[in-house]
C-alpha cells in the first residue's frame, strides 16, 4: 500500500492532522498505523444515562387509568379527573384563599404568588377574608398550576425538594428561564409541563 495515499487522523510532529492531510512519503506504514492506535487509545469519559425507569414503569401503569386531581380550600375539596370537570371548577370559581395553598405546596410566601399572578396584596387581603371566589382567569391558572405540581411531583418520584430545587433553577429548555417564572401564563405553564414530560422520559429539559 502507497503510504502517500494514506489519510492521517492521528498526530505528526506533535500538530494534530485534519482528515483530508495527506501522510508524508517519508513516514512508514509502521509509523502511520502507530499513529492509529494512539487515537484508538484515548479514554473518552464514561457517561451515566439518566436513570427514568421509575418514571416510564409509572407511566405503564397509569396507562388507561384517569388521574384525579384536587384542591381543598377554606374547608371545601375540588376535584376533577377530566377536561370536562376542570372547566366546571374553573366556571364556578374557587376561593382566594387557594392561593395560599399553591404557596405552600410551593413552599413560597405569598407575595411572589400574588405577584406572579398578577393579584395585588391589598385585593388578596379583602377577597380571602370574604372569603370570595376568583374569576374564571384567576382560577384556571391556580387550577392549572395545582396540575403542574401534581405532574411534576410524579415524574420526581415524590421526591419535593428535587422538584422545588428544578422549578427555580435556569433551564435551557426555556430560553434561561426558570420554570417557577413561567407560571404566570396558561402558555408558560404548557411550556414547563413539556419539559417535565421530556424529563420523564430520560431526555433533557
Amino acid at each position: 500500500m502507497d503510504s502517500g495515499k494514506l489519510f492521517c487522523v492521528g498526530r505528526s510532529e506533535g500538530k494534530f492532522l485534519r482528515p483530508h492531510h495527506r501522510v508524508s512519503n517519508y513516514i512508514t506504514k509502521a509509523v502511520y498505523l502507530e499513529q492509529i492506535d494512539w487515537t484508538l487509545a484515548i479514554k473518552r469519559p464514561k457517561t451515566t444515562p439518566f436513570d427514568t425507569k421509575k418514571s416510564i414503569q409509572r407511566v405503564a401503569d397509569q396507562k388507561g387509568r384517569l388521574q384525579r386531581h384536587s384542591l381543598t380550600s377554606e374547608g371545601r375539596e375540588y376535584s376533577w379527573s377530566n377536561k370536562m370537570e376542570r372547566v366546571e371548577v374553573i366556571r364556578e370559581g374557587i376561593p382566594f384563599g387557594t392561593i395560599e395553598v399553591i404557596s405552600q405546596r410551593l413552599s413560597v410566601p405569598v407575595n411572589p404568588l400574588l405577584a406572579l399572578v398578577g393579584i395585588p396584596q391589598s385585593l388578596y387581603n379583602t377577597k380571602k377574608a370574604e372569603h370570595s371566589l376568583m374569576d374564571r382567569r384567576d382560577s384556571e391558572l391556580i387550577v392549572m398550576i395545582s396540575e403542574l405540581i401534581d405532574h411534576g411531583l410524579e415524574v420526581f418520584n415524590h421526591e419535593e425538594e428535587k422538584f422545588k430545587r428544578w422549578l427555580q433553577k435556569p433551564n435551557l429548555s426555556l430560553g434561561g428561564r426558570s420554570p417557577e417564572s413561567m407560571l404566570d401564563t396558561m402558555t408558560g405553564i404548557n411550556e414547563v409541563k413539556l419539559c417535565l414530560n421530556r424529563l420523564e422520559f430520560g431526555n433533557l429539559a
